[in-house]
């Protein structure tokens, strides 16, 4: 008698809104191996301050299964689907969820996950904070958290720790909204 071996792949599961733990608990219950990447971020009330974990990936589950469990890790209520390209959920090779776990186990690096692509030449506007609102020309990307934004309007440069997160791109060059000058 011929013993198979079953073949474990990592996939994504896509979840409902802020129910990744949700997913993830249930799937740890069905003794499905999983794993919910976690950053620690200091969250600010108007009364109070307190570390919490997010998922570093929002609605994202990761799950380890083989084609026997693949239909069961999507039985939980809060999971949507795998993700998928193509009309097909692709697997994650091993290595990359092993190096996001190291890389994550690194307690003094402060991760940020980001899927916009600025590049230098680009309009922005700040979005967020005391620069909020103020629109410039993107000079130099250093990092995901320092950007060297020209404000033509003040007709100087500034060096900010500003998170891609906190400016979006501008359709039409900054010129033609203030005017030629």
């Amino acid at each position: 008698m011929k013993v198979l071996k079953r073949t474990y792949r990592w996939y994504a599961i896509y979840t409902r809104s802020r129910s990744e733990k949700k997913v993830y608990k249930e799937l740890l219950e069905k003794g499905v191996e999983t794993y919910l990447p976690l950053k620690k971020e200091l969250r600010v009330w108007s009364d109070r301050k307190k570390w919490v974990e997010r998922p570093l990936f929002s609605s994202y589950v990761f799950v380890r299964v083989s084609e026997r469990e693949y239909y069961e890790a999507l039985s939980p209520t809060w999971a949507v689907r795998y993700v998928c390209f193509g009309g097909k959920a692709i697997p994650i090779p091993d290595s990359q969820i092993e190096s996001l776990k190291l890389f994550l186990e690194d307690t003094k690096r402060d991760v940020e996950l980001t899927s916009k692509s600025l590049k230098k030449g680009d309009h922005l506007e700040v979005t967020i904070g005391p620069l909020k609102g103020v629109r410039g020309e993107l000079l130099q990307l250093r990092g995901q958290h320092r950007i060297v934004i020209r404000f033509i309007s003040l007709g100087c440069c500034v060096h900010a720790d500003i998170s891609l997160d906190e400016v979006k791109r501008l359709k039409m060059p900054i010129e033609t909204m203030y005017g030629d000058n």
